[in-house]
C-alpha cells in the first residue's frame, strides 16, 4: 500500500467517526485552489440532500470579486438555507481532512449563523 499523505490520514480518521444519517446528515466540504464546495449527504440512503458551491447559479452574480474567505461564508449561508428549506436542521460536520481554519471555518461559522446546528 502506498504511503498516505497527512491529509489522507486525517480524512480516513475523520470518516471512521463521522457518519451521516437521516436525522443528522453529513455536511462535507471540498476546497480547491479557486473554489469551495459543500454538500449535505445522507450516508444511510446514499443520497445528496443539498449541494452548494462558489459555482452555484444562486451565487454567480453575488460573489463578484470577493475574497475566497468571503465567498466561503456565502456558500455556508446558502447551504444552510437549502437545508432548512428541506427541514434538515442538524448536521454532522465533515471537514474532509482539511484543518479547521480559514475558508473551512468561515463556511462552518456562516452555516451556524444561518441556523444550521452541528
Amino acid at each position: 500500500m502506498p504511503k498516505l499523505t497527512a491529509k489522507e490520514r486525517r480524512k480516513f480518521r475523520i470518516r471512521n467517526k463521522v457518519n451521516g444519517s437521516v436525522e443528522r446528515p453529513r455536511l462535507n466540504v471540498f476546497r480547491s485552489a479557486k473554489h469551495i464546495y459543500a454538500q449535505v449527504v445522507d450516508d444511510s440512503a446514499m443520497r445528496t440532500v443539498a449541494a452548494a458551491s462558489t459555482l452555484s447559479p444562486d451565487l454567480k452574480g453575488v460573489l463578484g470579486s470577493d475574497k475566497k474567505t468571503e465567498a466561503a461564508k456565502k456558500v455556508g449561508a446558502l447551504i444552510a438555507k437549502m437545508c432548512i428549506e428541506k427541514k434538515v436542521l442538524k448536521v454532522v460536520f465533515d471537514r474532509n481532512g482539511y484543518r479547521y481554519h480559514g475558508r473551512v471555518k468561515a463556511l462552518a461559522d456562516a452555516a451556524r449563523e444561518a441556523g444550521l446546528q452541528f
